[in-house]
């Protein structure tokens, strides 16, 4: 069991010591966001649609500090509006539409995919960064098409998915953690 630990832990590493100024950008960019008034926008499938809850969930409510709630949105939630799309569009318009619907010029999209893969959240990028929505990927694997696609990749570099969702959360959490500090 501690070869489960280590792999987590060893990868985190290698990703913080790849990935720095990425991060360091990704955090200032977001703060920026939220002072100007913009929300974010995250989003994901299966594992990373619960990251995608999660990740929105530490921004809107608190994550450590009491303070007032930042916008952010999980496009994953609303099982009316992923079903109503998924069935006149297609599953691999989703996000897109939501984007179109709720994004404005200057909020933040994050796409979650370990594959980098994932046509939803390629459609997804691909809008947004049509209407001026920065986009921030949170990756697996060596990044995919989102790599080349997204404003700034987070790529976390494993094929192994569970290790790499392991990343994808203490990256979340570091960027709520900064952001929140930043912002009191």
């Amino acid at each position: 069991m501690k070869t489960y630990f280590k792999e987590s832990s060893d990868l985190k590493m290698k990703f913080i010591d790849d990935n720095e100024e990425n991060l360091i950008n990704s955090i200032n960019i977001l703060t920026n966001a939220l002072e100007n008034g913009n929300k974010i926008l995250i989003c994901g499938n299966g594992g990373s649609a619960a990251d995608s809850q999660h990740f929105a969930a530490e921004i809107v409510g608190r994550y450590k500090l009491e303070r007032k709630g930042y916008p952010a949105i999980a496009l994953s939630t609303d099982t009316s509006i992923l079903t109503a799309i998924g069935n006149d569009y297609g599953f691999e318009k989703i996000f897109e539409r939501q984007i179109e619907a709720l994004g404005n010029n200057g909020d933040i999209l994050i796409g979650i995919s370990t594959s980098g893969n994932s046509e939803n959240v390629i459609n997804a990028v691909n809008i947004a960064k049509n209407m001026g929505i920065y986009t921030i990927g949170l990756l697996g694997k060596d990044g995919g098409q989102l790599n080349n696609l997204v404003d700034l990749p987070l790529v976390v570099p494993s094929n192994n998915t569970p290790r790499v969702q392991e990343c994808h959360l203490t990256i979340y959490h570091v960027i709520c953690e900064e952001v929140e500090k930043k912002l009191m």
